[in-house]
């Protein structure tokens, strides 16, 4: 298919700025909102992981701000704030909200998301979530404590509990909810426009494996984020209402009784815990969407076993509502209960190998360039196995017993959801860039920035095992109090360089990304030679992607090195009958 820049629209796009770039129906512009509400909150929580960082490594120093060094309640409050940013606003917002905004539609042969008003309100009901979420940082009492988990019932009893549970974890049970309330609404727009909005001949299996994990995504957290808005609501209830959902009975605090009936402190954990394991998945399904379409691309080869990565996506999705127990496992649920979980969790282990080997498979024999976004995609794939391994340690009871409260827990879920999806989004942003922009990133500056991150992530969260492994608690400030741990002060300090060197490389990104956007070379409609409709319309795509004409589907997304064919790859869009034949 051949489209180009001068296209006629079917009709014009907004006039006026309000409506153009602020509150924009175009599900585009809304994309590059929520991309930018990432890219802000990743620099914020970096800043927040640098402070911690330096806190670990060099106790005793001084800094502007903090002229008596970072308190021990200040580094919990950093520990919180950064998990819950990262967490919420960059690896919920960025691959799901942001790339599949901006290309499911495309994707899919569609003008638009089903309900663009809807849209719109999602992204800003997300702005109004960060806006809340950055207040407590101001408040009086300051941000919260008590990690992303806010564990009951010292977060549910108030001001009352100590430092940080006041206003500022009441501002932060408020975000979260108005966060779940712009996730529901963002979810039911996905689902609606992936199964109504197909455009003729493009058939569930003719999907690319990106909105096939968009889609899947979306039904997570439709099922997941109802739960944590319920229990948030319950939460807010217990500290400002006087119930008593998750405070029990004749609690003592400082020798004083609270005056509660009685309410289940576990109860948050099987609310939050069964949103949190659908979390990993949210964050990470798009990346391995997204993995397995750039490894194809890349690797001029259809993906391997394509209906077996869509079926492993959805048993992926099944089994992570039913493990939420393995994050409980010190908690003292039963024996029994927890070998249910521990036999679970290792099953999901099957689907997880089943997508790595396809990759492998994709890879194997191909005619592999080693472009950056592809860097990317390999990073993501090693990052997702060497995170994995860990779990499954962590899957088994008796083995969890020692290693839940360690710095092991630590690099395990870093590696496999927040690296990993760090390493999905750069896959999308130096993938899809020439589309959203007309403009090609810097390959130079980009190689450079994926080798710095690459090594700098494995040097920051590789030793975290081994001190895991020798019983280093999560959560310490400190560790000079204990001789045990005091040995372990120059892995912190190496830790703590790498993680500097590391951060210094996003500035790269950064820098090439602003850059390209006005001085980047000029953009081909399809500079990566690859199949999917997106690459059939002008970059950057006009206001409603296909001027009017439904683009006709005669082919699957992975059309390459097709035998008897002479091109490598051939688009969604060729017929049969304009296949050129070697």
């Amino acid at each position: 298919m051949t489209t180009h820049a001068g296209a006629v629209h079917a009709h014009e796009a907004p006039q006026g700025f309000i409506r153009k770039y602020i509150f924009s129906l175009d599900h585009k512009v809304i994309g590059k909102q929520y991309i930018s509400l990432a890219l802000f909150s990743a620099f914020v929580g970096m800043f927040l992981s640098l402070l911690m960082r330096m806190r670990l490594a060099w106790p005793t120093m001084k800094l502007p701000f903090f002229p008596d060094g970072i308190l021990p309640e200040q580094y919990l409050a950093m520990v919180t704030m950064h998990g819950t940013i990262m967490v919420f606003m960059v690896l919920t917002t960025a691959p799901q909200s942001g790339f599949g905004n901006y290309f499911l539609p495309i994707q899919i042969g569609a003008a638009d998301m089903a309900f663009p008003v809807l849209n719109m309100l999602s992204f800003w009901t997300t702005l109004l979530s960060l806006v809340v979420l950055m207040a407590a940082f101001f408040v009086s009492g300051g941000a919260p404590l008590g990690g992303w988990t806010v564990y009951t019932p010292l977060s549910a009893i108030g001001q009352i509990a100590g430092p940080g549970q006041g206003l500022g974890m009441t501002l932060w049970v408020i975000a979260i909810a108005i966060f779940c309330g712009a996730s529901l609404m963002g979810a039911i727009n996905f689902i609606a426009t992936t199964l109504d909005l197909r455009s003729r001949g493009m058939s569930l299996m003719r999907l690319p494996l990106t909105v096939w994990a968009w889609f899947i995504t979306a039904v997570i957290s439709l099922l997941a984020f109802g739960v944590l808005l319920a229990a948030g609501i319950l939460l807010l209830l217990d500290r400002t209402a006087g119930t008593s959902f998750f405070i029990p009975g004749n609690l003592v605090l400082t020798d004083k009784v609270i005056p509660h009936k009685g309410g289940s402190p576990i109860l948050w954990q099987h609310l939050f815990w069964f949103f949190g394991h659908p979390e990993v998945y949210i964050a990470i399904l798009p990346g391995m969407g997204l993995a397995s379409h750039v490894l194809s691309t890349f690797s001029r080869k259809p993906v391997f076993g394509y209906r077996a990565m869509v079926f492993a996506m959805s048993s992926i999705a099944f089994l992570g509502f039913i493990v939420w127990g393995h994050h409980m496992f010190v908690s003292g649920m039963s024996p029994y209960v927890g070998l249910a979980f521990s036999v679970l969790t290792m099953s999901i282990g099957v689907p997880s190998a089943i997508k790595t080997f396809n990759w492998l498979g994709t890879l194997w024999g191909g005619d592999i360039k080693f472009t950056t976004p592809m860097l990317f995609a390999l990073g993501f794939v090693s990052l997702f196995v060497s995170g994995g391994l860990s779990g499954l340690f962590l899957a088994q009871t008796s083995i969890d017993q020692y290693l839940h409260d360690t710095y092991f827990v630590v690099a395990h879920f870093h590696l496999i959801m927040g690296v990993a999806a760090i390493f999905g989004i750069f896959t999308g942003v130096y993938f899809w860039f020439p589309k959203m922009f007309g403009r090609m990133m810097s390959d130079t500056m980009g190689k450079l920035h994926f080798w710095l991150t690459f090594v700098g992530v494995y040097a920051i969260f590789m030793p975290m095992h081994f001190i895991g492994l020798a019983g280093h608690p999560r959560r310490y400030a400190d560790g000079s109090g204990a001789a045990y741990l005091a040995s372990m002060d120059p892995v912190h300090v190496f830790m703590s360089v790498a993680a500097f060197v590391t951060i210094a490389a996003q500035f790269i990104f950064l820098f090439n990304f602003l850059w390209s956007i006005w001085k980047g070379k000029k953009a081909d409609i399809n500079p990566w030679q690859a199949t999917t409709l997106e690459w059939g319309v002008p970059s950057p795509p006009p206001h409603d992607n296909f001027a009017g004409h439904e683009p006709p589907v005669h082919r699957g997304a992975y059309e390459f090195a097709v035998p008897g064919v002479a091109d490598d790859y051939i688009m969604q869009t060729t017929p049969p009958e304009k296949v050129a034949k070697a």
